[in-house]
């Protein structure tokens, strides 16, 4: 995996994968997307939609743990606070411990530098929410985030997908 490439791959999915609206229908046609390739693929994951004020989708699939909950937690803050997806995050700043270095003073218990958090964009609005899967090591977490939003998008997800992982 080149790093360089994964991050400028990743910065044009936070760019091409954009809403023109978003709301709770969109939340749950997301949701469910993930959640039934989860089942049908036994992917030990929790699923969770969010705009900043509140929760619009959750999805425990079995396997997974309250550990995930709270790894989607600290994502959900990563993505609030920079507006970027936490694998891109991960990899700019390239830490084995997956917290921020100090100067950035950020609580590890609260944020985490692991993909799986994606920015929630609206055309002409902003970042609205965030969609948080975790459960897998964290570049699938953020592949299968990718993948239903494409779907959900009609986007092509071959485009957008990033380099093979070696």
């Amino acid at each position: 995996m080149d790093r360089a490439q994964d991050i400028a791959k990743i910065a044009e999915q936070e760019k091409v994968l954009v809403f023109d609206s978003f709301d709770e229908a969109r939340a749950f046609s997301i949701g469910s997307l993930l959640r039934e390739r989860g089942l049908a693929e036994s992917l030990p994951i929790i699923i969770d939609i969010r705009f900043w004020d509140r929760p619009l989708f959750y999805a425990a699939l079995p396997g997974s743990t309250g550990s995930n909950f709270d790894w989607a937690r600290r994502k959900r803050n990563v993505v609030e606070m920079f507006h970027k997806s936490t694998y891109r995050m991960g990899l700019e700043l390239s830490r084995d411990d997956k917290t921020f270095p100090p100067g950035h003073g950020l609580d590890p218990s609260e944020f985490i530098l692991a993909g799986g958090g994606f920015p929630i964009t609206v055309k002409g609005v902003g970042v609205v929410g965030v969609i948080a899967v975790s459960g897998l090591p964290q570049r699938q977490d953020h592949e299968l985030i990718v993948s239903a939003l494409c779907e959900h998008l009609g986007r092509n997800a071959r485009s957008l997908t990033l380099s093979a992982a070696e």
